[in-house]
């Protein structure tokens, strides 16, 4: 069991870690084009900035055994149906939708919600979630949004 958790805090990290990858190449790209200062409102955090609002992202990563491709999807639930295993996400933000995504997810997803172990029907319609796919498995963090 304490390895399950471990491998399941990996695999996020490694999400995370690729995000800030992504993040920080985009940031530096963009820093080194337009040479000026931070944003007003990002107090020189630019980065913690971009990882908030990322919506999706596709990721290669370096392990001891070869190369891993990572899928993240962010957004908010608009249908579950766990006999299909299917999740909708609508991908973006609370005011502009980008994209509507349905996903498909493994019989052995793991599921949490609001920070606890779950299964998929205990996600709701309403609630934010992140889908992290890798090769060997799938991870659903679902929470309830706080305020309006």
């Amino acid at each position: 069991m304490h390895s399950l958790i471990n491998r399941r805090v990996q695999l996020v990290a490694v999400a995370i870690t690729c995000l800030g990858i992504g993040a920080g190449a985009s940031a530096v790209t963009t820093a080194s084009a337009n040479n000026t200062a931070a944003r007003p409102g990002t107090h020189g955090r630019p980065l913690r900035a971009l990882l908030r609002r990322t919506v999706a992202g596709s990721f290669v990563v370096a392990t001891k055994s070869g190369f891993v491709d990572l899928t993240v999807a962010r957004g908010r639930v608009q249908a579950v149906d766990p006999q299909a295993r299917t999740l909708t996400l609508v991908e973006g933000t609370r005011s502009q939708a980008y994209r509507t995504v349905t996903l498909t997810l493994p019989t052995d997803v793991k599921v949490r919600v609001d920070r606890t172990p779950a299964s998929l029907d205990q996600v709701a319609v309403g609630q934010r979630a992140t889908v992290v796919t890798g090769p060997k498995r799938t991870l659903v963090l679902a929470h309830t949004p706080t305020g309006p």
